[in-house]
């Protein structure tokens, strides 16, 4: 069984599923609003929003005689504190190495090798 988050992310890794969450960003939509633009059937767009719903990305309400699909939004914190995990990370690793990178262009290895370079023969004075 996989976890929440990689449920979330599997769901994702479809672009048309990606789209759905993109037009449910701006506003909730029935599934033949949903499948308009794209050309399958409802039954795959219906396919599609099952793994949205399977993964907590979307739930279905009932209004009258429609069921308006609706994205929730919270499942986007979940994986935001997880990319932000990583991301930051990853800035402390390229901030070390630009400490290191400075030292080696200025700090005492540097002054090593223009300790070890062939000095120029000048006029003697």
């Amino acid at each position: 069984m996989a976890d929440e988050l990689s449920k979330v992310f599997a769901a994702l890794a479809d672009p048309t599923r990606r789209d759905m969450v993109a037009r449910l960003a701006v506003s909730d939509a029935t599934v033949g609003q949903l499948a308009d633009p794209y050309d399958v059937s409802i039954q795959a767009v219906s396919k599609h929003l099952k793994v949205l719903e399977d993964a907590g990305l979307v739930t279905r309400t009932r209004e009258a005689q429609t069921r308006p699909v609706h994205l929730e939004a919270e499942v986007f914190d979940l994986m935001t504190k997880w990319i932000e995990r990583y991301r930051r990370q990853a800035e402390e690793r390229y901030q070390r190495l630009d400490v290191l990178l400075a030292e080696m262009n200025d700090g005492p290895a540097a002054q090593r090798r223009e300790d070890e370079r062939p000095r120029r023969k000048g006029k003697a004075s």
